[in-house]
């Protein structure tokens, strides 16, 4: 299964966005401007809802087809890609993944989703799932960094790496029984240091756009 890679679930949705041409702005500008101002600390949705590794929002336009001889051909409708790396094993790990979103970041998804063709809103669980497994395509080119950890056990190794790296340039030329005993305290206060919540901290994004009604 192409989806999955150890514990972790490459998800790919591709959801067709609504073509009203009397929105204004357009449908695909209203995403892109809520996506502008998504939260990308402890706020975001993605670190609210537990068990995502990584998770990329994107508007697709159009595609060009560049293969020989070219032709020209275009899709019938904009698409919203989400693509995401989960803890998830199977499609019963995937629905408890959707269900957590759903469930605690339900103003986030709506207000993004509902720009989109068919999405039936967070607030009935069972057509919600039903519509995001159907936009599901397969992953058919999947490679997870960390595809046997966890998201609190990948993120207590990039803490652990962090705390060493900086240990390593604060204790440089120190004497060996001392620095013998910095290590020991600092390995004792590291093993019982908490989680680090997930979370990135970034700019705020530019709209990238070519959409309508700008």
């Amino acid at each position: 299964m192409s989806n999955q890679n150890g514990r972790v679930y490459g998800l790919t949705l591709l959801c067709p966005i609504l073509n009203d041409v009397h929105a204004s702005p357009s449908h695909d500008l209203q995403i892109r401007a809520y996506l502008a101002a998504l939260p990308t600390g402890a706020e975001s949705p993605f670190a609210i809802a537990s068990g995502t590794h990584l998770a990329r929002l994107v508007v697709m336009d159009d595609v060009i087809y560049v293969g020989a001889p070219a032709h020209e051909e275009h899709l019938h409708s904009k698409y919203l890609i989400f693509e995401a790396n989960i803890d998830a094993i199977g499609d019963a790990g995937l629905d408890s993944y959707l269900t957590g979103l759903a469930n605690l970041a339900s103003q986030h998804l709506d207000a993004i989703w509902k720009h989109c063709t068919g999405y039936p809103g967070t607030s009935n669980l069972p057509d919600f799932l039903s519509y995001m497994k159907a936009c599901r395509i397969e992953t058919t080119f999947f490679f997870a960094a960390t595809n046997d950890k966890s998201v609190p056990e990948t993120l207590t190794a990039l803490q652990t790496q962090r705390a060493m790296a900086d240990f390593i340039v604060k204790h440089q030329g120190m004497a060996a029984a001392e620095l013998q005993r910095r290590f020991i305290d600092f390995a004792s206060k590291l093993s019982t240091a908490p989680v680090p919540p997930p979370a990135m901290a970034t700019h705020r994004r530019d709209i990238q756009t070519g959409g309508r009604n700008e």
